[in-house]
């Protein structure tokens, strides 16, 4: 079996790109998500072992401990990192994509240095803001902590191989699709 390419994004909370990547996935049917584990409450509709691997917090620590993550971060409050173990099952004959903040995306690209790093971006600050506020779902704190986080990360997109801008779902999906043609055209 071939090697599968993995496809790495970031982007700040409320950037778009759960809905982007729905989109990139429902296009091609060669790629798989690679589930991330987290420490936070799922949100409604959220279903653990799909959207996330929800576990504790001592769950994760001692995920740590063995050595079982590829990548890990904690902010916002929370933990979030990709367990090793499924992400190599998936890369074995799939591409697979990985959903992860900046820090956990430079880890993974030491990892796998073949990895595609893109990284989403909203159009502006203001609608980032007007994004997470609307979404109903998160509170006053948690949305000025993830704005604060947000100038942060959008910083780091300069150290990606390609930057996306979300002005429009569509659009910013066929982007995505137009660089995965790319890589796949490059083997």
């Amino acid at each position: 079996m071939s090697k599968g390419n993995l496809f790495v994004f970031s982007g700040a909370s409320g950037v778009g790109k759960s809905t982007v990547l729905s989109k990139v996935m429902q296009a091609r049917d060669d790629l798989c998500f690679s589930v991330s584990a987290t420490t936070r409450a799922p949100r409604a509709g959220e279903k653990n072992g799909v959207h996330y691997y929800f576990v504790s917090v001592d769950e994760f620590q001692n995920m740590i401990a063995n050595h079982e993550m590829l990548e890990y971060d904690f902010h916002n409050e929370t933990f979030y990192g990709t367990p090793k173990k499924q992400l190599d099952e998936k890369l074995v004959d799939k591409n697979v994509i990985l959903d992860v903040e900046p820090v956990g995306a430079f880890n993974v690209k030491d990892a796998f240095p073949d990895a595609t790093l893109i990284f989403v971006m909203p159009p502006d600050e203001e609608e980032l803001e007007r994004r997470l506020r609307s979404r109903g779902d998160t509170s006053p704190k948690q949305i000025e902590l993830r704005l604060e986080r947000a100038k942060w990360e959008m910083e780091q997109r300069f150290r990606y191989d390609y930057i996306v801008v979300n002005q429009d779902v569509d659009v910013c999906a066929q982007e995505i699709l137009k660089i995965m043609a790319e890589k796949a055209n490059e083997e």
